[in-house]
């Protein structure tokens, strides 16, 4: 009979970042491993939304060894650890039951087929799109090799995690010309000799974009696939706007509704008890903007951009009047309900992953969870 194989933490925190990169993260925000041994098997793993204590007992008491969240247990730094407190309450349960935490919270809202383009599909919006992106994620990078050797050092890049614009992948440009060096003393040069002259090389400058997430696994495979012994090549910060990741996103309906009829939907795709609507009971909804939790801050933007509606949660009053002054309904489904989707869509995306790796890791959702807010 065949052993059984299990990934380790590490190896699970790897996958995760492959979905959603911690460097898409908001600044403010805290993710990855929280607590736990990296190197320790996972045979068992729970996903739920918060690590409160009452969900740490239960992957707990099932014997799981690692609980993925979607909200931080550790979102500011701790002066110290001890249980008179809500986090070192939960982290001392965690870490005297051997369980690791894993989060991934504001880079999987970012995502490319992260969070919030489950609920939008949860939605049945059609042809989605980011509704808020962001500059500052981009570099460009160039790179000088000795023609011939080009195809070797670019394919190096391409499997990186460069050359991506939209929907095409290995872009790069090349242009041919000279290069000059002189073989230092304690040099070993791929061209020319120690104490000889100035070599003068035909060589190539390989341009291609790589994104932030990508960057320094980009340049190891890079630098790794060059033939010189000093690889010279720039890292460039661009502005240019990533619009494969961001906040929210843009959808259509494949039928216009009235928008107390879509919040009926809304209602029932979710499982919400009664989502709160601002804005014309019969206004014609088609163009719908998500953004799963809180998403009052894309008001504007949604706005901006000719948004019918926009579903999230914890709206505030003056944000309600503030959509309204610009002509822009609201449905405030609540932060719980707009993002317990993650559960089970992120429990059967990691699923999929082991499978393929041939790991046998039980994964379970956490059953205990409910909104904390409850109508009357």
């Amino acid at each position: 009979m065949q052993k059984k194989k299990f990934p380790r933490v590490q190896d699970v925190v790897g996958q995760i970042h492959a979905l959603a990169p911690a460097a898409l993260a908001e600044e403010w925000d805290n993710v990855g491993l929280q607590v736990g041994d990296p190197a320790a098997e996972v045979r068992r793993l729970c996903v739920a939304l918060d690590p409160s204590s009452a969900v740490v007992a239960e992957a707990v008491a099932a014997e799981a060894q690692l609980l993925l969240t979607h909200h931080p247990l550790i979102f500011r730094p701790l002066k110290n650890l001890t249980p008179t407190d809500d986090a070192g309450r939960v982290l001392l349960q965690a870490a005297r039951s051997e369980l690791a935490v894993l989060c991934a919270h504001t880079n999987l809202d970012r995502a490319r087929f992260g969070l919030n383009d489950w609920l939008a599909e949860t939605l049945g919006l059609e042809q989605c799109t980011v509704l808020q992106t962001a500059g500052g994620d981009l570099f460009k990078l160039v790179v000088f090799v000795p023609c011939g050797y080009e195809n070797a050092v670019a394919s190096a890049l391409f499997e990186g995690g460069a050359g991506h614009i939209g929907e095409y992948d290995q872009c790069s440009f090349r242009t041919v010309g000279s290069g000059t060096f002189r073989p230092g003393v304690h040099s070993n040069p791929f061209i020319g000799q120690v104490g000889g002259g100035r070599e003068t090389v035909r060589e190539l400058r390989l341009e291609t974009v790589v994104p932030r997430e990508h960057l320094a696994r980009a340049v190891q495979r890079m630098v790794k696939a060059h033939p010189y012994e000093e690889v010279a090549y720039d890292l460039i910060p661009l502005h240019n706007r990533r619009l494969d990741v961001g906040l929210g996103r843009i959808g259509r309906l494949a039928t216009a509704q009235s928008l107390d009829a879509f919040a009926a939907r809304v209602r029932t795709a979710l499982g919400c008890a009664a989502p709160r609507v601002v804005g014309d009971a019969e206004c014609t909804v088609r163009k719908v903007a998500v953004c799963a939790g809180s998403g009052a801050s894309l008001i504007g933007e949604a706005a901006r951009q000719g948004v019918d509606v926009l579903v999230t949660g914890d709206v505030k009053y003056h944000e309600a009047q503030n959509a309204l002054s610009q002509g822009l309904a609201l449905i405030d489904a609540g932060h719980f309900a707009t993002e317990r989707i993650l559960v089970p869509r992120l429990a059967e995306w990691l699923g999929q992953r082991f499978e393929e790796r041939g790991w046998a890791t039980e994964i379970m959702q956490a059953r205990g969870e409910i909104d904390p807010f409850r109508m009357v």
